[in-house]
Formats: structure tokens, sequence, C-alpha cells
């Protein structure tokens, strides 16, 4: 269905394909993977025809639709949510609006005459079940009713994504491209968002951070390493299996040549004076130029960070007392009560507007309750992570020049090294913070955190934008973690290997005095309301 053949490609100086194929087959579902800057997104952007490529040919069935959700998000305003999300549905979503427009001039017999003719094309492609669709859409990706007929304009950036992300699902084009679409959304949208891909009949490509989505979606991963595109047959778990075995085989052979090499360049040096050995020794420096040198595998290095130890705190690290907190005519809690004691690591699960963020703000003492009380123990240092944390970071120093203001007594070898634990490594430190992405940015608020750890970590989606790889460093390092934990996550990698209780937020919260698997065995699914 899409071919690239022998594609090159080039920035300046950075070849990012050289001589790449690939191909997309009706139906496939595919995870593209690749570390920062391997040309991912510039794969996309051909295929949509955004870019050329600079020799090679990319094949692309002219009749064929392509819905490309992307991570920058346009102007949105004037229009309902449910009108906006119809705009981008394709053709039947043109004719929608049409229809909406010239309903308003059938006193004109052009209109009229136009609106009959937009009619019956809008029938026959099945537009009037589009709306219903339209809201079976928005409700799985977490819209409530009075959102979904509200202002779409009102809408926060994160709101405005979700609205990005039905569009595109709903315009059901013959292939899906998706750059991180699970990056706005909860644990029961991202679950919904699954199920949708899944039964999908089109063909799929998309990149995604998060490990357990790509395992349950996709059957095949194109790895893009070193400007060429290796395609795996399985999910993203076989892909890491297959790569390491690849690997070794080739680590094997290189050792393998390099000991055939060493031999040869042997004889040569003993023999190169010997007449009698003359003919010999040509023949194999003749023979030792035709081989193809074996190169070794490039590794991709993560480097493993570990916590200096928090300080003690008391064995009550948090009472909360009684609190009620409401917005307007909307109650989010009413006289909830719960104790957070040394070494929990809790784990706040709910639907949107549950008031997720909103305890973890009255705990970190940035938001005031209605009423009712928070406790805060004895030698308590807390650290608190949300996205308004990357304010806090000077956007006209370096990397490294923020971490060395912040940090001033230690040593630049233990801050290069902190932040290479956070994927910054080489020249990456001495970018501007104001020209880091999300994700770079929540890498380093997060490394300045926890290089001299508190022993209460506040954490507000503390994964959202960070790569597989820091992902799974994080939870690693968290594992070893002596203080206590509270946080929201919609990363089930990162529930399952850290939560030892479960708060589930609902009309009645209820605490689940156990891991995330035990309380997902308990309830016999992933998340709250999804199943009621």
């Amino acid at each position: 269905m899409i071919f690239l053949s022998n594609i090159n490609k080039q920035y300046g100086k950075q070849l990012v394909f050289v001589e790449a194929s690939f191909q997309l087959n009706p139906g496939e579902k595919i995870g593209l993977v690749g570390p920062n800057g391997a040309g991912k997104t510039t794969l996309f952007r051909m295929i949509t025809g955004e870019e050329s490529a600079d020799d090679g040919e990319i094949s692309v069935p002219r009749k064929l639709t392509i819905g490309y959700f992307r991570q920058d998000v346009e102007e949105m305003k004037g229009r309902s949510v449910v009108d906006e999300a119809i705009a981008g549905s394709g053709r039947a979503g043109e004719l929608h609006h049409e229809l909406n427009e010239l309903s308003l001039e059938l006193d004109d017999p052009a209109k009229l005459a136009r609106f009959g003719e937009v009619q019956e094309e809008y029938e026959h492609l099945g537009g009037y079940s589009l709306e219903a669709q339209a809201r079976e859409v928005l409700h799985g990706l977490g819209f409530a009713d009075d959102q979904i007929d509200g202002d779409v304009g009102a809408l926060s950036g994160g709101w405005k994504m979700r609205v990005a992300l039905a569009r595109v699902l709903l315009g059901r084009p013959g292939v899906l491209l998706m750059d991180e679409p699970t990056n706005h959304l909860d644990i029961e949208s991202i679950i919904w968002l699954e199920q949708f891909l899944k039964n999908y009949e089109g063909a799929l490509f998309m990149t995604s951070h998060d490990r357990e989505f790509m395992n349950r979606v996709v059957t095949k991963i194109a790895e893009i390493d070193g400007g060429e595109i290796t395609t795996y047959t399985g999910n993203y778990d076989f892909y890491e299996r297959e790569r390491a075995i690849r690997e070794a085989n080739q680590e094997a052979a290189f050792a393998r040549q390099q000991a055939m090499l060493a031999k040869e360049q042997r004889f040569i040096d003993r023999f190169r004076t010997h007449a009698a050995k003359a003919a010999q020794v040509q023949s194999r420096i003749k023979a030792l130029d035709k081989i193809d040198k074996l190169e070794l595998p490039k590794k991709r290095e993560v480097v493993k960070f570990e916590f200096r130890v928090p300080p003690r705190s008391g064995d009550q690290v948090a009472v909360i007392e009684g609190i009620c907190k409401s917005y307007g005519a909307r109650t989010i809690y009413k006289d909830f009560s719960a104790t957070i004691r040394r070494g929990e690591r809790w784990a706040v699960m709910g639907r949107n507007g549950a008031g997720k963020s909103t305890l973890l703000k009255i705990i970190a003492g940035n938001l005031d309750p209605d009423s009712g009380i928070v406790r805060l123990g004895a030698s308590l240092q807390m650290g608190y992570f949300a996205q308004q944390s990357l304010d806090i970071l000077n956007a006209d120093l370096t990397i490294i020049d923020q971490l060395q203001r912040d940090f001033p007594h230690d040593t630049l070898g233990s801050l290069r090294s902190l932040a290479g634990a956070f994927q910054f490594s080489g020249e990456d430190v001495e970018k501007k913070i104001r020209s880091l992405s999300g994700g770079e940015k929540s890498r380093v608020a997060m490394a300045r955190m926890l290089y001299n750890p508190p022993n209460f970590l506040v954490l507000d989606e503390p994964t959202n934008h960070l790569d597989l790889a820091t992902k799974e460093m994080l939870v690693e390092a968290l594992k070893e973690f002596e203080g206590t934990m509270i946080f929201v996550s919609h990363d089930r990698a990162f529930l399952r290997g850290l939560a030892n209780r479960v708060l589930e937020l609902g009309d009645e919260p209820a605490i689940y005095p156990g891991s995330y698997s035990e309380y997902v065995t308990a309830l016999g699914h992933e998340a709250p309301g999804i199943y009621h």
C-alpha cells in the first residue's frame, strides 16, 4: 500500500535516512521506534507529502486517505466540541458543516438546490450517524456531556489534543499515522483507545512511549536507527528480545572476524620479508582488502540513577482529616480522611474530574480544602512534581548551568552523570532550557528534584512525555527509593512497578491495601468505572 524504497534524507550534515526501505500493508498495525532525532517525525511527514526524500521512491496510492495525529494542536474556537470533532472527519465532516450553513439560507432557490445535493451525498456517506459516532468517541476519550456540547475554545491544551485525536479517529482513514496518541490521556481513555485501534480495519503506524499500549495494539515494530529502517514481526516485547539476540549475534560475528583479521595480519607481518612466501603474503593482503569489515552494533547506553538516601521521616507522613472540596455545584471531596505512612507508595486512580490532581495539590499545600485539614508528619521534606514544575526552570540557562546553579557544591562530573541518567549526554547538556521540548523539560525538572531526594514524593503524571528508556530507568530508581510516595500516573508499567497502596476516587473513595496488580485482580479490570 505505502512503499518507501532506497530513501535518502539529509539535514545539513545530519544523515537521517541512508538507502532506507519500508512497506506498510493494508490493515497492518506497526509501532515506530528509535532514539530521539532518528527521523520518526520525518518519516511521517514524507508519507503525508509534507516533506520529500532527497533520493529514492515514495509510493502512496492517490485515493488512499491518511489521518495524521500530531503533537502540535492548531487553534480551535467558535464551535462546540462535537462540531469541532466532526469537522475533521473527512468528506462527511465537510458536508455536515455545509448543511448547517445552507440550512440558514433555504429561502434562496440556489442554496435550496445545493442543500438537496449535499444532503444526498451526506446520507450516502452515512453522515446522519456521524454525530452519534462523534459523541461515542468523545465519551471514550473522557469528555462529559456538558463538555461535548460546550465551547471548544474554552478547553485547555491537553483537552484540545483529545479533540484533535477524536477528529482523526472519526475520519476512519485508510491509514492512521499517530504520534504519541496517549500523551494527554488518562488510563481509562488509553484502555478505550486500545480497543478502538484493535478493532480498527485500516492500517495503523504510530509512535508511543507506552510499552503496554504498544504491546496490546501493534503486531510489528519498525525501528529507525543509523539511517536504516528494520522491521520486526511481533509486539514491543518481542522486538526487544529479538533486537538483543541480533546484537549478540553481531557482536559474536564481529569478534570472529577480528580474530581472523588478526591471525591473517600476523602471517603477513611475519613473512612480509620472506621471498619464498611473497606470493602468499600478497594474496592474503588482497584478500583482506576485499573483505567487508563488520562494525560493532551501537549500544544505547542507559545510565543507572542511584538515589542518595533521604532523611528518615516520622511514621505518619500525611494525615488527611475530613477534607471537603467543591468547584461550584460539583463536589470533589466530602469528609474524606486517610493516613499515609512511611514507606507506602500510593497510586491515586479515578476517572477525569474525580479529583486526583486536586488531592495532590491539597497535600502539597498548593490548594486549600474548603474544610478539613492535612497534617504533615515530623522531619518531612516534600518534593512535588506537576507539569507546573517546569515553570521554575530558567529559560536562559543551559541544562548544565541550571544543575550547577541548583547544586553549586557538587562536581561537574557528578552533575553530568545526573544529566546522563535522564538521557542528556555529551553536547545535549549545553542546550538552552527555552529550546527544550516538554518531555525534555520534564526530565530536567525530575532530575533536579531527585538528585537530593526529599523523603516524601508527590508526583502528578511524572512520566508524561518521557521516553521508554527514561521511564524504565525512573521506575527502577524509584523501586530503591526509601521514602514515601503518592502519585497519579496513566502509565501501567509505572503503576505496576511501584504502587503498594491504591486509592480509587469515585462516589465513595476506596483504599486497596496492596499493589496495582492486586487491585486489578480484585476489580477484574484495569481502571475504575470503565465497565460500569
